[in-house]
């Protein structure tokens, strides 16, 4: 056989094998990621759109006595004091979790304040866990105090930096990754914060916060998701999780 044959022949079996790859368009890549990320499991909704199915009431049975309800395909809850209920009336998964990662769609009313914590337990008389924090930067007190308050912080203990937060009223999509010891907060597609659970850094951030006298704050542990009700209107939709190994 020449070798200009076997060339051509070369080149032939090339274009055969790329052009298929080539007709996947952009979406193959993100598709890939996704294969990858199917590695350590399947990414499972914690909300079904049309139901509470799969969450209850902080040291509750069900979530009945709660004020949150599902409209349009959202979970939701109306404006009501403003004031932190403690765990009272937010709602936590039924399931438990300690490497995963977990994603959201929110969007928050105008001066509204809520947040999605994990780690949490149901050793405490209020619901203590870590929060990303989900509140209205622009017009919430709370947020007025520091940015340690502010939208994609580790409430109270860490704050998020180069934000790109959408105002109230917009959707946002949001993400807690646990792998390990490390933990990263992400905000519309970029991370926003990361640290390491039980390290020096971060017991010193602690000990200068609200949880100073939490024992297991910090830690590494394995803990339910809870959306927390502090009296303003929020929304959540495609909540899901996918557990790491």
């Amino acid at each position: 056989m020449s070798t200009k044959f076997t060339l051509v022949a070369a080149t032939l079996a090339a274009i055969t094998v790329l052009a298929p790859l080539a007709a996947q368009g952009p979406d193959s890549k993100s598709k890939a990621a996704d294969g990858a990320k199917g590695a350590n499991g399947a990414w499972t909704p914690l909300f079904d759109g049309k139901s509470l199915a799969g969450w209850r009431g902080y040291k509750k049975e069900n979530a009945t006595e709660t004020r949150w309800k599902v409209e349009n395909g959202m979970l939701t809850l109306p404006a009501d004091d403003g004031k932190d209920t403690r765990g009272a009336r937010d709602i936590i998964t039924v399931g438990t979790y300690d490497n995963f990662d977990l994603r959201w769609e929110w969007k928050a009313a105008q001066g509204a304040n809520s947040g999605v914590k994990y780690f949490v337990l149901e050793d405490e008389p209020s619901a203590i866990g870590h929060e990303y924090q989900l509140i209205d930067d622009e017009r919430h007190p709370d947020a007025k105090i520091g940015p340690h308050r502010q939208t994609a912080a580790f409430y109270d203990v860490m704050a998020a930096h180069d934000r790109p937060l959408k105002p109230a009223g917009e959707w946002n999509t949001s993400e807690v990754i646990v792998r390990g010891k490390h933990v990263e907060h992400i905000l519309n597609g970029k991370k926003v914060l990361e640290y390491e659970l039980d390290s020096p850094p971060l017991r010193d951030a602690i000990a200068k916060s609200k949880f100073k006298d939490i024992a297991r704050f910090g830690k590494p542990q394995n803990g339910h998701i809870l959306l927390q009700d502090h009296g303003d209107q929020v929304w959540y939709r495609k909540v899901e999780i996918l557990r790491l190994k």
